[in-house]
This record gives C-alpha cells, sequence and structure tokens, in this order.
C-alpha cells in the first residue's frame, strides 16, 4: 500500500519535535505539502532544516504561532488559509500531586490541548467541507480511558478530545470529511524520557528505565515498551489519506496493546 497525498496540504500542529515531528514527515514522505507549526520561528525553521536533511525534496511551510491562544492561532491561519488535512497534535504533560493541581493549571491544559484543536477546527473544517474532501485528527491517549493518578488534568484533557473528536464528525457527516481520535500510547520522545526518569531511578540505563516505568506505571501494555513517534505517524498517515475514507468518528489505537482492553 502507496499512500499518496499529492496536492494535498497539511497542518500538523507542535510539529517542531517528537510525535509532530515525525507525522509531518510521514505526510511530507507521501508528497503532502506541510505546514510546520511552532510556537516560535526559530524553531519552526529549526525544525524545517531538520526535516530537509532526509527530505530533500518536501514542500515544507513555516507556520509559526501559538495555537493555545487566539492571536495565535488566528496567525496560523494567516499563513496557511486552506488545509485539507489538519493534525491537532499539540499537547502539553506531567506529573503532579491530584490534590495540588490549581485552577490555573486546570486551565492551562484545557487551553492547549483542547481548545486550540477545538480554534482550528473551527477555521479549517467550513474550507473542507466546501472542497468535499478533508481529513481532521486529534492525537490523544490512552491516559484518556485509563487516567493515570499522576496526571489527571492531562488525562482528563485527553479524554475531552475524545469528545471533541466525535461530536465534530457528527457535524461533518456525510461531506466526505473525516474526523478521528488517535490515542496515543506512551510514546519515546525528549519530553516523555524526562518523565520516566522522574517515575524510576535515574541511575538505570534508558532502556532499563523505560521497561521499568511501562511495568510500574503502564502495566496494561502488552507492548511493555514505549512506541516510537514514527510507529504514532504511521496511523495518522494512513487516517489521512483516501485508503481511510470510510473511518471517521472513530478512537484508532496506536497504543500498545491492553492486557484487559477497555476501549472498544
Amino acid at each position: 500500500m502507496r499512500v499518496d497525498l499529492s496536492g494535498k496540504t497539511a497542518l500538523v500542529t507542535g510539529s517542531t519535535q517528537g510525535i509532530g515531528s515525525a507525522i509531518a514527515a510521514g505526510l511530507a514522505a507521501a508528497g503532502a505539502r506541510v505546514a510546520i507549526n511552532g510556537r516560535s520561528e526559530t524553531g519552526v525553521k529549526k525544525a524545517i532544516a531538520r526535516l530537509r536533511e532526509d527530505l530533500p525534496d518536501a514542500e515544507l511551510l513555516p507556520a509559526p504561532g501559538d495555537v493555545s491562544d487566539e492571536a495565535g492561532a488566528a496567525q496560523v491561519v494567516e499563513e496557511v488559509p486552506d488545509a485539507d488535512i489538519l493534525v491537532n497534535n499539540l499537547g502539553i504533560f506531567g506529573a503532579q500531586e491530584p490534590l495540588d493541581i490549581t485552577d490555573a493549571e486546570w486551565r492551562r491544559y484545557f487551553e492547549v490541548n483542547v481548545l486550540a484543536a477545538v480554534r482550528l477546527t473551527r477555521a479549517y473544517l467550513p474550507g473542507m467541507t466546501e472542497r468535499g474532501w478533508g481529513r481532521i485528527q486529534y492525537i490523544a491517549s490512552d491516559s484518556a480511558v485509563v487516567i493515570p493518578a499522576e496526571m489527571i488534568h492531562y488525562g482528563v484533557s485527553k479524554t475531552a478530545l475524545l469528545g471533541v473528536s466525535r461530536g465534530f464528525a457528527k457535524h461533518a457527516a456525510g461531506t466526505g470529511v473525516t474526523v478521528n481520535a488517535v490515542i496515543a500510547g506512551p510514546t519515546h520522545t525528549g519530553g516523555v524520557e524526562d518523565f520516566v526518569y522522574e517515575l524510576v531511578d535515574k541511575d538505570l540505563p534508558w532502556d532499563e528505565a523505560q521497561r521499568e516505568f511501562m511495568k510500574k506505571h503502564r502495566p496494561q501494555s502488552l507492548l511493555q515498551r514505549l512506541i516510537e513517534p514514527e510507529e504514532i505517524a504511521n496511523l495518522v498517515v494512513y487516517l489521512s489519506s483516501p485508503f481511510a475514507s470510510a473511518t471517521t468518528g472513530a478512537a484508532v489505537r496506536v497504543d500498545g496493546g491492553y492486557v484487559d482492553s477497555i476501549v472498544p
């Protein structure tokens, strides 16, 4: 199966590193024109330079702007007025004692993890429906359904994305636009390495540390290792393609599996 996204324009939020960068690379490799988003122009330029090392012929557009803020989102939409594929990847996470999470922190998680995606959906979904084709995805998490005690605010924000995705899929019914959530499991990124070492012995080599983390804090995983960003990107590229035309309103798992499945 060869995915061909030639002629399509994609916007991936939070795509200067980690999962977002891997998704951008996957879409670009499939022929899409990809807008790279991050908060600063410098960070976006560096990310594009890194991507071009492996994809010298890719058409990559800078789209700097903090989409968790209304003004920043408007800036991105001005740079990329139309998109055929929108991947709402931007998100923050972190461990915190449940009773210590302040109102301000709850609001921050919803602004970044939920409202940023809603803003951009409002901006791009009308154009997609007018053209009769589009793909919108929300990068959720297994934490949406297995709420971790050490990061309740994160888990609940990802639960909200499942509802947002399902609701917009119903709104787009019959238009040729598909809307899906991707339930990603614990993924190997720089930020996650730091998070893992907050919860396990900092002196352990990385391979031992990640497996200790999975054993103690994510024992339901069948994979029993962190997922690589490219493994998430593979599913996103498929869902962005014509091959996934009958998949909408879904929460599609790439979470490493569960000992006892809790997600239909």
